[in-house]
């Protein structure tokens, strides 16, 4: 079946607004400074869909955006040679996200803005057989199981694949229809936090990826952070650690991880290599500020 695009990438849109280099996280009522700032087009739909274009896939973005940020994400996403004519314009603002980074983690504070809407676009016929033109659609967000029974099927049927990265929502993650959903996924790619928090484990940095996959049974790409990334392929664990990067900023990361298996996947080969594509697009991301500067374009792979 001829598809006019690669990947069609749905979810949430946030103006990010980035600080990083801090050496601890300050304690409640205390203040600290640092001296690096970015302004970025964020959220995992922006950074996946770019990290795609980025690796030459023909990618389109569906969400919703606010007219106050319109032109300049609009140009943000131009510029990754991401598609986006699929945008829909809500009057007033997009979704705000102030992302708090060290070396080593980062924090998130947010306002949804724009994204409010985008359960309305989900339930549209129209959305349904605009997102059916794509060979892959990646959900980067949570999707409730009434959304996902109505639309799965339909891009089933018209011969797409479906992968899912929820991100962190405990409530979503803990539902007993997520079961439900994530048999209907071809691939998703928790963290270890998340996957955790599914399979309800005390101690998820002492578990073996292994038992996290098997009790989540389905086709899961589990990312590890630092360690790199692990999937079971029939029995077989898989794991590809993570090559050595000097880490400037770890936002985006899981997402270009998300981009960069994605892409392998879309080429076929050996499970292997589509976990090494996702791990080396994942630690390549942290090398600059923001989620979008250091992606990797494909002659880097």
């Amino acid at each position: 079946m001829t598809k006019s695009l690669d990947v069609a990438v749905v979810g949430e849109i946030f103006v990010d607004h980035i600080l990083h280099g801090f050496e601890r996280w300050p304690e409640l009522g205390q203040e600290i400074y640092c001296d690096r700032y970015v302004r970025e087009i964020g959220g995992g739909t922006a950074n996946t869909a770019c990290a795609l274009a980025k690796l030459g896939r023909k990618t389109a973005i569906y969400g919703c955006i606010g007219t106050d940020d319109a032109g300049w994400l609009r140009a943000r996403l131009a510029a990754c040679g991401v598609l986006d004519e699929a945008l829909e314009e809500i009057e007033g603002a997009s979704g705000v996200t102030v992302s708090v980074s060290t070396s080593d983690d980062r924090t998130f504070f947010t306002y949804p803005g724009a994204n409010r809407e985008l359960a309305n676009r989900l339930a549209s016929r129209a959305f349904s057989s605009a997102l059916a033109e794509a060979r892959h659609v990646h959900f980067a967000c949570p999707i409730s199981f009434e959304a996902a029974d109505a639309l799965f099927p339909a891009l089933r049927d018209s011969g797409c694949t479906i992968s899912l990265d929820a991100g962190w929502h405990p409530k979503w993650l803990q539902s007993p229809e997520t079961a439900k959903i994530l048999r209907m996924l071809d691939w998703f790619f928790p963290n270890r936090k998340e996957a955790s928090c599914m399979t309800r484990l005390e101690n998820p940095r002492l578990e073996n990826p292994r038992d996290i996959l098997r009790r989540l049974g389905c086709g899961i790409a589990l990312k590890l952070g630092r360690e790199g990334a692990a999937m079971l392929d029939g029995d077989k664990l898989l794991v590809v650690e993570a090559p050595e990067t000097e880490v400037v900023d770890t936002t985006g990361a899981g997402d270009a991880f998300n981009a960069g298996f994605l892409d392998a996947f879309l080429d076929g080969g050996r499970p292997v290599e589509w976990l090494r594509r996702g791990v080396i697009c994942g630690s390549l991301s942290t090398r600059a500020a923001g989620a979008l500067a250091g992606l990797p374009i494909r002659e880097e792979l």
